[in-house]
């Protein structure tokens, strides 16, 4: 062969090579990455090629689907639907052809289009058989009845959230959200859909119907901190029952300042108990609680209740706020839920939930398990122990004090017949100066005659509507929070 051949010949074959190396590495390397790439589309084509699996409540399926037509332009066949979709928004997000999806329909989007490795022999199988592909089902820990009854208690105030949680396992229970949306409206696309997204974008809809306030809004908590404050100090041992006087000067100048902290009205708070402090929700008292103990305790206590952490629900809770850096005014401040400390419902419904099971935080979770098409189960979530910030015998000094307020304090709206309810209510302050209407919370737990303890919920209201006079957490939450534990326990039934 002659040189110039030769060459050629070199040159071909080390084009074959560099071929056969590329195509290798696409298929091993890149496969994966190419295979669930956002702007391939037929990873669209294939996710809404055969109907979802489901979303469960109860055994009963929230989700569903409808055929879409084949008109040479949409080449999706099936598209979501959803039963009491602007309900359950909040537990399950969305899943529209044209703009993904969110919280659960995203989180568990293999199992539910049956693309999850974890379903690769059924499918395998299927494929031998010539049976279709299926979608597995995601198993929620959510009451139906309670979370009915969140809504309907929301609906008639505004915007607001509630999060109910069994204090004993930390199965989330209720997750309600409002104003609120229904995913069915966008999950398609067409026209039609983007109108109706566009419509939810919050630059269209100030009030921002697409925000999950139970997990991604964190309020003031106002007065309900208390209980975290009630907790430092019993843990801490500068108060060893609920019914020691406190030193408790009226009125209470903040440390290093001039400013005198106010209570609300003319409220008996000079040198009171603990339990009574609670019971009218004296600023004094906890303000100097916090400030005696000093901002180093008072975050210990707060992060052990969950504060400046996010939670995995699977889907992700906003990290409620314990501020770290504070001058003695300032932690007296934020130790009745004023300054910079914020909270999501849900990290308040774990609040109470830890006072409610004898001192024992459980990690909060909304999936009891997932399930293969053929409801084999995939896997099943078991209770985790998230941290203790209370000891059994100070949880219980807690639980009367917190009973006290239901029984004869803010609290007695949320009273149910037979049933032991402790609780704190709260009114958190809004705006600049708080110009704004205050935000209502109220946070409770109902116990059983057994003394079991299957609820505990927080509920927070802004309620545009009222006038700012009659907004307290006893006359706007406090009733939500009532029928929810109601709903759960009547349930069990």
């Amino acid at each position: 062969m002659n040189k110039p051949l030769r060459r050629i010949a070199i040159f071909c074959g080390l084009l074959v090579l560099a071929l056969l190396l590329r195509d290798n590495y696409i298929q091993y390397v890149q496969a994966d990455s190419l295979r669930t790439d956002t702007n391939n589309r037929r990873v669209a084509i294939e996710r809404y090629a055969t109907p979802r699996g489901n979303i469960i409540v109860n055994g009963d399926p929230i989700t569903g689907y409808a055929e879409t037509k084949k008109n040479g332009i949409n080449d999706f066949v099936y598209k979501r639907t959803y039963k009491d979709g602007a309900m359950w928004a909040p537990v399950t997000g969305y899943a529209s052809q044209a703009f993904g999806a969110t919280q659960l329909e995203k989180l568990d989007d293999g199992i539910l289009t049956g693309n999850d490795d974890q379903l690769f022999f059924r499918n395998t199988l299927d494929m031998l058989t010539g049976k279709a592909k299926q979608g597995g089902n995601v198993v929620t820990t959510l009451n139906a009845a309670a979370q009915k009854a969140a809504y309907k208690g929301l609906l008639s105030r505004g915007k607001g959230a509630v999060a109910a949680i069994n204090p004993q396992t930390g199965a989330i229970l209720a997750l309600a959200s409002t104003p609120s949306y229904d995913p069915s409206a966008f999950a398609g696309n067409t026209n039609d859909d983007a109108k109706a997204w566009n419509k939810l974008q919050k630059k269209n809809d100030p009030d921002d119907p697409m925000l999950n306030r139970a997990l991604r809004e964190t309020y003031p908590p106002g007065s309900t901190f208390k209980v975290v404050t009630a907790a430092a100090a019993l843990e801490n041992g500068l108060y060893t029952t609920a019914d020691q006087h406190t030193s408790t000067p009226l009125p209470y100048i903040l440390k290093g300042t001039r400013t005198e902290l106010k209570n609300e009205g003319n409220i008996p708070c000079r040198n009171v108990s603990m339990r009574d402090a609670l019971k009218v929700s004296c600023n004094t008292v906890f303000g100097k609680i916090g400030a005696d103990l000093g901002k180093d305790k008072m975050q210990e206590e707060a992060e052990k209740f969950g504060f400046n952490s996010e939670q995995l629900t699977p889907v992700r809770s906003n990290a409620s706020v314990f501020p770290k850096k504070m001058d003695d005014a300032q932690t007296a401040l934020s130790s009745i839920g004023q300054f910079e400390t914020a909270a999501t419902p849900l990290q308040m419904a774990m609040v109470a939930s830890a006072v409610a099971n004898q001192g024992t935080l459980m990690k909060p979770y909304m999936v009891d398990k997932l399930q293969a098409p053929n409801l084999d189960v995939i896997s099943q979530t078991e209770p985790e122990k998230l941290s203790e910030p209370l000891s059994e015998s100070n949880a219980q000094i807690l639980q009367s004090m917190m009973e006290t307020v239901v029984k004869e304090g803010t609290g007695t709206k949320a009273l149910i017949p037979g049933v032991t309810v402790g609780g704190k209510t709260g009114t958190a302050q809004h705006g600049v100066a708080n110009s704004e209407k205050p935000y209502a919370w109220f946070i409770s737990y109902a116990k059983l005659p057994d003394g079991s303890s299957p609820v505990a919920v927080a509920v927070v209201v802004e309620d545009g509507s009222a006038s700012r006079d009659d907004i307290s957490g006893g006359g706007l939450a406090a009733p939500i929070a009532r029928d929810v534990m109601k709903a759960v326990i009547d349930s069990k039934k």
